[in-house]
């Protein structure tokens, strides 16, 4: 989901007029964009985010389970909603939108795209919805605001979502959020679900990076991603801001202060759904410096084929060694206090690691490993 409503929203007061492309019904190639047949969603999820579906998706029954849940705030009654609502995109409305839609879903090789609605709300906002047949809506206030190649990463970050599977999850993530109010009248019923849905919150904000992932996989131009952030945080006027600038931003938040900042960044994070636009913009920037960008554009990259054989140790491991990574490498100066603290006397970045494994509940039977430094963890 892109989402503005929780920095107050941007909207734009000049609507931008979109010209039909001449795109063939089965979704050609894009000239000068290279597509992934058969490419997994592990290619560009977050590792946080990976190791936590595969863990919830290897408890037995834990999907039925979800989706009853969600049955009783009725998929269809929502799809119905935007149905009656909205505007449902095809090839007589808003054409130049679909045909961008079926690109990024070929790009993605999505043989079947969900269905694309219209709404109108002047603030920037894209969701996924839905639990078998997931549909995606986008505001008139992002066609208003984004360009064309900027939507383009907008509408493959919802794909994104969709190829991930995140959208049966996020849809329970936010009726929960509608309906805590309900947990008040009964007992420690509220506490329940305030950590339920502060479980989700976390997942999801990493669930936000890995669709950022798939947004630049889709528009494959990073001056887009970035000038989507830009927007998300400033509004239309992209002119008067600088791109070295407003990364600068993001390494001052992370950097600033002493301890007592750690916390509020902390703190900061536990109300919200996503994660910062400024600090999105250095997250891709960091992902491209890494490699795994051009690896998967050069036609490295998993396939969902092989989905099926996922180790969940294996997710378990390259998450753990996300949160160590960063948190041997932030600049956090709470982070800095943790280390110094443990300096001599216990690795923090190996204990978090650690924590990782036991709260993602150890491995199955089948996935047990011989090697002895990590059956501690599990």
């Amino acid at each position: 989901m892109t989402d503005m409503s929780e920095s107050g929203g941007t909207s734009s007061s000049q609507p931008r007029k979109r010209t039909q492309k001449a795109v063939s019904k089965t979704a050609a190639k894009p000239p000068g964009r290279v597509a992934f047949p058969g490419i997994s969603s592990r290619a560009y999820e977050h590792p946080a985010d990976r190791a936590a579906l595969v863990a919830l998706r290897s408890v037995p029954g834990f999907d039925v389970l979800i989706k009853g849940m969600f049955g009783f705030f009725s998929e269809r009654r929502l799809r119905m909603m935007f149905l009656a609502s909205a505007v449902r995109v095809d090839e007589q409305q808003f054409p130049a939108v679909h045909a961008m839609f079926l690109d990024a879903a070929h790009i993605l090789d999505i043989e079947k795209p969900p269905e694309l609605y219209v709404s109108q709300d002047p603030l920037v906002n894209a969701w996924t919805l839905g639990l078998d047949h997931p549909f995606v809506v986008v505001s008139t206030g992002t066609l208003d605001l984004l360009d064309d190649e900027e939507l383009r990463v907008v509408l493959g970050h919802e794909l994104g979502h969709a190829l991930s599977g995140h959208a049966l999850y996020s849809s329970v993530l936010f009726a929960l959020m509608r309906i805590t109010g309900v947990g008040s009248f009964i007992p420690l019923g509220q506490l329940g679900l305030r950590a339920i849905i502060t479980a989700l919150k976390e997942w999801y904000r990493k669930a936000e990076l890995s669709c950022d992932r798939a947004g630049l996989l889709v528009s494959q131009d990073p001056g887009a991603v970035t000038r989507v952030h830009m927007k998300m945080a400033g509004g239309a006027r992209v002119e008067d801001m600088n791109l070295q600038a407003f990364l600068a931003q993001a390494e001052e938040y992370e950097s600033t202060g002493d301890a007592r900042e750690g916390v509020i960044r902390i703190l900061n994070l536990m109300s919200s759904t996503h994660p910062f636009a400024v600090l999105r913009a250095l997250e891709i920037k960091r992902w491209v410096e890494s490699g795994d960008y051009e690896r998967i554009l050069a036609g490295t990259y998993p396939l969902r084929a092989d989905d099926p054989r996922t180790s969940f140790v294996d997710e378990v491991k390259a998450a753990a060694a996300s949160y160590k990574q960063s948190f041997d490498r932030s600049p956090d100066p709470l982070f800095k206090f943790l280390r110094d603290l443990g300096g001599g006397t216990v690795n923090l970045g190996n204990w978090m690691a650690d924590q990782v494994r036991k709260m993602a509940g150890g491995s199955r039977p089948d996935d047990r490993s011989d090697d002895d430094n990590d059956r501690g963890g599990r």
